[in-house]
């Protein structure tokens, strides 16, 4: 591989640029004075990693939490946007100055707090029984929420803010972010069930566990990717085709300890109220596999580190993006890297491997979720005959 200096110059436009003065960086800028960064003039590897994260990003093709580190998740991210747009990369960091990465101008942008998000922001205890006497399921706090609505590391916000105490912020105060597409968590409604959206039937979801990234597919295109948790290692994602039975933005979540740790459905659970910090986060989209869906987080940042209870975690960014592309009825392919036995091979090369699954085969007792509607008990609030679509166990 190149060294990481040959690819900053790649990006760098012509040798009198080279001799520019470099604008002021956000992490040591004053804070609230507007920064921009030039087109032509040098920046450092931070920048240059944030400018292809948000890139890629702005694209449908998630690179994860923006964090100014090109690793992981953004190479695959790049490796898929190539693929995507009939470029001859592998994926590697170098390969991204073919890409049109001047787009992105300025890197940076500021946010000031306003009265409203206060109104997104309070307590969230623990316990879920705690949990279920909520009316709302908020963020934690000021920094969580400006982390989520624009996509990054809260670590980063504070990095690139240096100077200014994140965890003190109030209202009327100026803050650097990326310059991305916010995620906006105001403009997700309650819906117990989208509507179908026939021409997207035709779509497929593939969820690749090894790689811990999904795939959507129409034919031969890939329109997006985005970076998951595909269950844990004592409860993976089944492997099998599947079919979506329905999709729910803003779902409640009904825990229920007996069957997230033995796989046996109890009467004592506990309903946890919609919010981003909802254990599904603001997304659930449920399979013709009991227990099993794809859906959001309350923990947005561990994405492809922590494990979840064999469901499909994204980033409520991206899951809420997800839900506008999807539908009842697509398929969805969970394929955990085992080859499927191929016809004619013998009875002994065939117990090696794992054999096909159809849509609807049960593969263990995994625990997780299933998307049905019940009327809420007392354990949580709700308005008086109102019934409610649920992730629930």
């Amino acid at each position: 591989m190149k060294p990481f200096f040959f690819f900053l110059t790649t990006l760098l436009v012509g040798s009198a640029a080279l001799a520019q003065t470099p604008p002021v960086s956000p992490s040591t800028a004053p804070i609230g004075q507007d920064w921009q960064v030039a087109k032509a003039e040098p920046v450092g590897e931070r920048e240059l990693a944030v400018k292809l994260q948000i890139f890629l990003d702005q694209k449908n093709f998630g690179p994860g939490k923006i964090d100014g580190r090109a690793k992981e998740f953004t190479l695959k991210a790049l490796a898929r946007y190539e693929k995507a747009h009939g470029l001859p990369g592998t994926g590697l960091l170098e390969e991204a100055a073919k890409l049109p990465l001047e787009s992105i101008d300025p890197i940076y942008t500021t946010y000031t707090v306003v009265e409203e998000d206060l109104s997104r922001i309070g307590d969230v205890p623990g316990k879920p029984e705690q949990q279920a006497k909520l009316k709302k399921m908020p963020y934690p706090s000021l920094l969580v929420f400006l982390a989520e609505r624009f996509h990054s590391d809260p670590e980063f916000l504070v990095k690139i803010n240096k100077g200014r105490d994140m965890e003190a912020l109030k209202v009327g105060d100026t803050v650097f972010v990326p310059n991305v597409v916010p995620f906006k968590i105001e403009n997700v409604k309650e819906v117990a069930k989208l509507p179908v959206v026939p021409e997207f039937k035709a779509r497929r979801i593939h969820i690749d566990t090894k790689q811990k990234m999904l795939d959507l597919t129409e034919g031969e295109k890939l329109l997006a990717s985005y970076p998951i948790t595909p269950g844990s290692q004592a409860l993976p994602a089944p492997a099998g085709t599947w079919k979506i039975l329905g999709i729910a933005t803003l779902p409640w979540f009904r825990h229920d300890e007996g069957v997230l740790n033995h796989g046996v459905r109890t009467n004592n659970f506990y309903n946890i109220p919609a919010g981003p910090t909802n254990p599904v986060g603001v997304l659930w989209c449920g399979l013709n596999r009991p227990g099993i869906g794809v859906h959001g987080t309350n923990q947005p940042f561990t994405i492809g580190r922590a494990g979840s209870h064999g469901c499909i975690r994204l980033a409520n960014w991206d899951a809420i993006r997800l839900s506008a592309m999807i539908t009842e009825g697509m398929t969805v392919v969970i394929d955990d890297g085992i080859p499927v036995p191929k016809p004619g091979e013998t009875p002994a090369e065939q117990a090696t491997q794992k054999p096909p699954l159809q849509v609807g085969t049960k593969v263990s007792s995994n625990p997780a979720l299933t998307l049905s509607a019940q009327t809420a008990t007392k354990n949580a609030p709700q308005n008086p005959g109102r019934e409610t679509k649920y992730a629930n166990h």
